[in-house]
């Protein structure tokens, strides 16, 4: 079975001459169907890079990218973004919510762009928000909501529908324990469900929950292991 995301000496430059900046040099990573990686290092290592690069968000400066077997770098740009809407589901640092849109409308846009009916998205939307504890902030708009709340309603859109890929940047940076470890669980089981999931994050806990870790600095991939713990055993403890 081909790999669900496959980065294969990934390097990106920004600038030139003496404001050049490697954010990544030679970066490669493997992920499988039922898999999660917490990518981590400390704050400008490269780990938000590596996860649009992933998303195909950016292009690489050097490298190849491959989602479901299929090398990004010879797709359109229009058939990039059906590829995301499909199958990436991404959580963005800054949550990325549109202001204008309810946390449902939010949530059952990406559905509704790839054709799926309006109220069978809004069903889906509500569902995902039930997921993540909040059924009843369903019609309120994001600056109605808290930091915490807004970053629930982009977990959920990004769990929401089929996605096969979910990459998430610091996914648990504005909850509290107890909302941070639900999320994790709701990946871990998206995970067993087929999906795989890269996550940037410079928690030591939440990478626990990772099948391996990729440790990364200076844009520089500079070990990968496996927790101590491990997933299943967080699971079986709680």
């Amino acid at each position: 079975m081909s790999p669900v995301l496959e980065l294969r000496d990934i390097t990106k430059v920004y600038g030139s001459g003496p404001d050049r900046v490697h954010a990544l040099t030679g970066v490669s990573l493997t992920v499988h169907a039922g898999e999660m990686v917490a990518v981590m290092g400390p704050s400008g290592s490269g780990k938000s890079t590596l996860l649009t690069i992933a998303g195909s968000l950016e292009r690489p400066t050097s490298g190849e990218v491959l989602v479901e077997g299929v090398p990004l770098a010879g797709m359109a740009r229009a058939d990039q973004a059906r590829m995301r809407r499909r199958h990436v589901g991404y959580v963005f640092q800054d949550y990325n919510l549109l202001p204008g849109l309810t946390a449902t409308e939010n949530i059952a846009l990406p559905l509704e762009l790839d054709g799926v009916r309006a109220g069978r998205a809004a069903k889906a939307a509500r569902q995902a928000l039930a997921q993540v504890g909040l059924a009843d902030q369903a019609g309120r708009y994001p600056d109605q909501l808290s930091g915490g709340q807004r970053q629930r309603v982009a977990i959920a859109r990004a769990l929401v529908g089929e996605r096969r890929l979910l990459l998430a940047d610091e996914p648990s940076g504005a909850l509290d324990s107890r909302t941070g470890e639900t999320v994790i669980r709701l990946l871990r089981s998206a995970c067993r469900e087929g999906a795989a999931a890269v996550l940037a994050t410079h928690d030591a806990q939440l990478a626990a929950w990772a099948d391996r870790v990729l440790f990364v600095r200076d844009g520089v991939a500079i070990d990968q292991t496996t927790p101590p713990s491990g997933p299943e055993s967080l699971l079986a403890e709680s």
